[in-house]
């Protein structure tokens, strides 16, 4: 959210403290500054932006009409990361990515990562719970803890329609910890046995198929700003093949978080679009008496195209 700003008068020098009325003042003026003028432009129930600058940051969900409504209670809405990456999404044979399967990773066992107490990551207990949940819904047996090795993701990448990760992100890039590869080099291991990095992603090794990535991980929308968006982890799967990745734009609650997936899933499975799935799955936080605040639901973008998945459910 934007902070009060200080604003400087160029005609005397002087300064201007503008002070918003409400916590919910930074959406509005969010929403007049970057939609309100191509708003009746828009036909449809569906938005698609192309944002510039940080703006690929922005929590587009949450921006407040003028009939103080979110965005995603008129609109669903996803992103595009630039105009040629829409016309590549657009270009793509329509048999390339794969229609079935799922590989689900959660709380990957780390505690070999660090041996300096101060830097030792902690284990998740709600990433664990989160693609447990999902695994009952899909009929799917996700890697967890040691079995999480970024050896067996990548062995398991380029052969499923939908990847799911809920694991550590690092803060600058979105860039995930899995579980050390059980063969390699050193005793400890290195960054190159458990990081899995952007360079990863786009290596030649691997050919993403996959419709969806969910990246289920704290900042994995994070990257650097560049003129055609965020070049991060996210931007990396895109630039593989992936069709389309889930990401979140800050730190999200566990508890949330849960409560979001089952909902995007449930709704996913019943043949929904991503978008609807996303924009069913806030509603859902929205209407909740324990997640109805903006920091709880407002964090899910979806980038890319909106993909529909066969997945197979739980009776």
């Amino acid at each position: 959210m934007l902070r009060d700003e200080t604003l400087t008068n160029e005609n005397n020098g002087q300064t201007q403290y503008h002070h918003f009325q409400s916590q919910d003042d930074p959406l509005r003026l969010l929403y007049e500054v970057s939609i309100s003028p191509v708003a009746a432009l828009v036909n449809g129930d569906e938005l698609v932006i192309v944002p510039e600058g940080p703006l690929c940051l922005a929590p587009y969900a949450a921006f407040i009409d003028s009939n103080l409504k979110h965005l995603c209670e008129c609109f669903r809405i996803r992103m595009i990361p630039s105009l040629s990456s829409l016309k590549l999404i657009a270009d793509c044979p329509a048999d390339y990515h794969m229609g079935t399967g799922a590989l689900l990773v959660g709380d990957p066992w780390v505690q070999e990562i660090s041996k300096k107490k101060k830097n030792r990551l902690e284990q998740l207990p709600g990433a664990r719970e989160e693609v447990e949940t999902i695994g009952k819904i899909l009929q799917t047996t996700p890697l967890i803890g040691t079995e999480a090795t970024k050896e067996e993701v990548f062995k398991r990448l380029s052969n499923v329609s939908l990847v799911h990760i809920a694991a550590h992100g690092r803060m600058e890039t979105g860039e995930i910890a899995l579980a050390p590869n059980l063969t390699r080099e050193t005793q400890v291991p290195k960054e190159k046995d458990y990081m899995l990095t952007m360079r990863d992603v786009l290596s030649t090794g691997i050919q993403l198929r996959a419709r969806l990535v969910v990246l289920s991980c704290c900042h994995s929308g994070r990257g650097d700003i560049k003129a055609e968006g965020v070049v991060g982890i996210a931007r990396a799967f895109l630039g593989a093949g992936a069709r389309s990745v889930l990401v979140t734009l800050w730190a999200v609650d566990d508890k949330a978080t849960l409560e979001f997936v089952k909902s995007f899933y449930q709704h996913l499975v019943s043949g929904r679009t991503a978008s609807e799935a996303v924009n069913q799955a806030m509603k859902c936080l929205r209407e909740s008496d324990e997640f109805c605040e903006v920091k709880y639901w407002a964090p899910f973008v979806l980038i890319g195209d909106d993909v529909t998945l066969h997945l197979s459910t739980s009776k």
